[in-house]
């Protein structure tokens, strides 16, 4: 089977991961990376090695997944700086960070347990079993399409109760999903110390707690999340006077979120860019002392239809537009998880060995923000084509899984019309492949 060529944009950052893997294996990437973009159906190993094509020596790819399990950390981090120089967006960078969950089935799936399930469904299903991972995407601000995720790296989480039932080989120790959050803000600090950019962290309310707010501050990130209506906040402490003693770090008053909520003076109408329009806000913000971070937050209490909601930042000096700016587009990273799962079908793999799993998972974050990578600088026109469906909205922004089709008939249409052919094709034949390609996904 000849295989559709690679796409040129992804050719530069190929080359930037290759050396960093052996020499003996780097060659099973390229045919992965196709496989995992054409196939079809449900999406295990076997589906993609079925897209690349592979069928004489396919276990040495699965082999080849354990290995590229233990060298994520490293892959991933080559892709962010290549990225990152060749997009360029400016001096501050916005990172999402979140856990999800993808289900597994069998006893004998390594480092799969019993977790809380975010979406129960119509059937309330409040637990299940399978992975639960821990994600950072990138978030950038497409000029056309809004806030879109890049997603990078994850992290499994193991519980406690489930690290016996591990091969004692692999080492693996428990650690908390703040734990692992803190590392991979740590991770991500020291790939972008060189490039001099600034970090921004937007995370959930679940990861506003002092074992991971510390890491990132120690860290040189800026964090922004929810802030609980109960938090225990308190007052910016008076300048220190001379005399002995250390100086405070928190002021004597507590601060009643409630109470300023309720307050009808001080509110004030600030005016940012979310979800890819302009909106009016109504909002307070103050500078408070929380001891979680050790020090001071800035506070921004929004007024919204359904009541009021709270926001922190680590950075004091922030503009509260940034502040809102940074919450919503947190929106990135949950549509990364929905594309992920219903779309390069995450969680389906049928893989049993640990570092498996971790390295089939990755290769979908990857092939997903390669996708996004390409489809970044096409015309609309290449990625909107709605002559197949003129019931649908032109308008709409493309989906994940538009941009993938398109990329698929990009690398096909390369293949039967990129002059590689020695007879001239006749135009019945050329109008029938172009009906092929058009077809695909």
């Amino acid at each position: 089977m000849v295989l559709p060529p690679l796409p040129p944009e992804w050719q530069p950052i190929l080359a930037a991961l290759t050396p960093w893997l052996h020499a003996r294996l780097a060659w099973r990437l390229p045919p992965l990376l196709i496989g995992v973009l054409f196939a079809r159906g449900r999406r295990t190993v076997t589906s993609w090695l079925r897209g690349a094509g592979i069928a004489i020596g396919f276990p040495g790819y699965y082999y080849f997944l354990a290995r590229l399990g233990g060298r994520t950390g490293m892959l991933a981090g080559i892709l962010l700086r290549t990225l990152v120089t060749r997009l360029a967006p400016g001096d501050r960078l916005l990172f999402a960070l979140d856990d999800t969950p993808t289900k597994r089935y069998g006893r004998k799936v390594q480092g799969a347990g019993i977790h809380h399930n975010p979406t129960p469904g119509p059937t309330d299903q409040q637990f299940l079993y399978g992975h639960l991972w821990v994600c950072l995407s990138w978030v950038l601000r497409h000029p056309l399409w809004g806030s879109i995720g890049l997603p990078l790296l994850a992290r499994l989480y193991v519980r406690a109760c489930d690290i016996g039932k591990l091969p004692k080989q692999y080492g693996w120790t428990f650690r908390t999903k703040l734990d692992l959050a803190a590392a991979m803000v740590v991770w991500l600090t020291d790939w972008l110390r060189l490039l001099g950019k600034t970090v921004w962290l937007v995370v959930d309310g679940g990861y506003a707690k002092k074992p991971f707010l510390k890491a990132a501050l120690q860290a040189g990130a800026v964090v922004v999340g929810r802030l609980r209506k109960d938090a225990a906040l308190r007052t910016v402490p008076p300048p220190r006077q001379r005399g002995p003693g250390r100086p405070r770090k928190y002021g004597a008053q507590r601060i009643s979120l409630a109470k300023r909520a309720g307050q009808q003076r001080g509110w004030q109408t600030v005016t940012a860019t979310q979800y890819g329009r302009q909106v009016a806000k109504k909002l307070k913000t103050f500078v408070a002392t929380w001891e979680p971070v050790g020090g001071a937050i800035r506070v921004v209490l929004v007024r919204e239809t359904t009541g009021w909601v709270a926001f922190f930042c680590t950075d004091p000096q922030a503009p509260v537009e940034a502040i809102l700016e940074a919450v919503a587009d947190r929106s990135a990273i949950e549509q990364n998880f929905h594309d992920l799962k219903e779309v390069e079908g995450v969680g389906q793999q049928q893989v049993r060995n640990i570092w498996a799993n971790i390295g089939a998972l990755h290769l979908s974050m990857w092939v997903h923000t390669l996708i996004e990578w390409w489809a970044w600088e096409q015309p609309k026109e290449a990625i909107c084509d709605r002559r197949m469906a003129p019931w649908d909205d032109a308008e709409r922004r493309p989906s994940h899984a538009d941009r993938r089709k398109a990329l698929q008939r990009r690398c096909l249409d390369q293949e039967f019309f990129g002059g590689k052919h020695r007879r001239r094709l006749t135009g019945k034949i050329r109008e029938l492949l172009r009906q092929v390609i058009r077809m695909v996904g």
